[in-house]
């Protein structure tokens, strides 16, 4: 008999920034990228982050507004992913973000991804789009309405 197919949580989220990365207005996001990242890696059902050489994903680009940022992680589960974004020291920069970045409609998207898969950019830009054009589903979803985990690979999206 097979072993069942484990599947784990990606998500993608995007942002717009008011000005450059190396700008005042930015600086104390910019300070707090690394100890935000450490918190995410150091919280339970962390799997893995999208980064570049500098520790982030600040300069990897995610479209061609060079103005837009991208963070995509892996976690096991959307209970683990939403513990670390709405009840950890997170949330405190979470409150902040209408300070360094234009408000956006859709900036987030969950999907299930195989154990082991990471993301591309590109596969991220796909399911935020998905999710844009046409609202939650198994391909893309949001905290509001998630999806569960699918229970063979045929199913995902």
């Amino acid at each position: 008999m097979n072993a069942p197919h484990i599947f784990q949580l990606a998500q993608v989220n995007i942002t717009r920034l008011r000005a450059p990365l190396d700008s005042p207005m930015l600086a104390e996001f910019v300070a707090n990228l690394d100890p935000v990242n450490a918190l995410a890696e150091a919280s339970a059902g962390f799997i893995w982050r999208l980064r570049d050489e500098g520790g982030n994903a600040t300069s990897i680009p995610y479209s061609d507004d060079p103005a837009i940022i991208v963070n995509l992680s892996v976690w096991e589960s959307v209970e683990a992913l939403r513990e670390f974004t709405y009840r950890s020291h997170h949330t405190q920069f979470l409150k902040r973000r209408r300070e360094w970045f234009e408000r956006m409609d859709i900036a987030v998207a969950l999907w299930w991804v195989e154990a082991g898969h990471r993301p591309t950019p590109a596969e991220a830009r796909e399911h935020l789009e998905h999710l844009e054009r046409h609202g939650p589903s198994e391909t893309a979803f949001s905290f509001a309405k998630p999806f569960a985990m699918p229970l063979e690979s045929g199913a995902l999206g």
